[in-house]
């Protein structure tokens, strides 16, 4: 895809977001699958986040992640091309006066070299899979470099190309839905609120191959490996228990060979090297 029709289809992505803006922290809320992977995602990025770090967010959305780390005691540019979950994240600051600790800027990720920002970042993190809407993935990768300073840390959500739950679907004859990550090299297509755009998946041997050697790989963790992806609607309403039981079981086997690399996403983390 050349950078045009990139360009294109990240400006379809953000129409479909902001149609989707107002009703977005309705519609998740209440996902138990939902909170839990948000969950593993804090988790993980407290591990090596420190209080007062600045933190850079891709593709912040609403900015949920933005107003927990801000008020874990870190400052946070929350980016996004969305100016429809950019607008719903500005109330959230107000409301939460959060307008020391939070700033917010609409731009793309793959143009971070003009960030407002004219200082390198402790953190740089995106959530949920944002990074799968463009095919410039390894373009931005290596863009990190200048944002982050030394000994900063990077922790990316990306959505895999190999799925368990999906290959599953191949004993209910859904061959269309368990292959389709393998053949997405010119893009899957999506559609949220009737928009419609494309949709890539990487490997964390991708990710590490565009992060090193100026990142040492710090982990990676599978997320939605044994616990099912949050599109499996109501699965944990329907199965409380047996949604608590495999959480459990992902929660100990999360970082764990093959299991964090089978997931509907994988969580990866990098420290840039001094």
């Amino acid at each position: 895809m050349n950078v045009l029709s990139n360009h294109s289809n990240e400006l379809k992505a953000s129409e479909a977001f902001t149609k989707q803006s107002k009703i977005f922290d309705q519609l998740y809320k209440e996902d138990s699958i939902i909170q839990y992977k948000r969950q593993r995602v804090r988790e993980h990025i407290l591990q090596y986040a420190r209080t007062k770090d600045f933190m850079l967010e891709l593709n912040c959305g609403t900015g949920e992640d933005a107003v927990f780390f801000a008020r874990h005691g870190c400052k946070v540019h929350a980016t996004d091309i969305s100016e429809g979950m950019l607008n719903e994240l500005k109330k959230k600051v107000d409301h939460g006066f959060l307008n020391d600790s939070v700033s917010v800027e609409q731009i793309s990720f793959t143009d971070l070299g003009h960030l407002q920002v004219d200082q390198q970042f402790d953190y740089v993190y995106s959530n949920f899979g944002g990074l799968n809407c463009t095919d410039q993935v390894g373009k931005i990768l290596l863009s990190l470099n200048e944002v982050v300073k030394p000994g900063g840390v990077v922790t990316l959500v990306i959505i895999s190309k190999f799925c368990l739950w999906e290959i599953i679907l191949l004993f209910k004859g859904k061959f269309k839905t368990a292959f389709r990550r393998f053949f997405s090299g010119r893009g899957r297509k999506a559609h949220v609120e009737g928009s419609f755009f494309k949709c890539w998946y990487y490997s964390p041997s991708f990710i590490k191959k565009h992060l090193e050697p100026e990142f040492e790989f710090l982990s990676l963790e599978g997320l939605c490996t044994i616990v099912p992806p949050s599109y499996i609607e109501n699965f944990a309403v329907k199965y409380p228990k047996v949604f608590g039981f495999l959480a459990r079981q992902e929660n100990k086997l999360k970082a764990q060979w093959p299991w964090n690399r089978i997931g509907d996403y994988f969580i990866i983390s990098f420290r840039k090297k001094y």
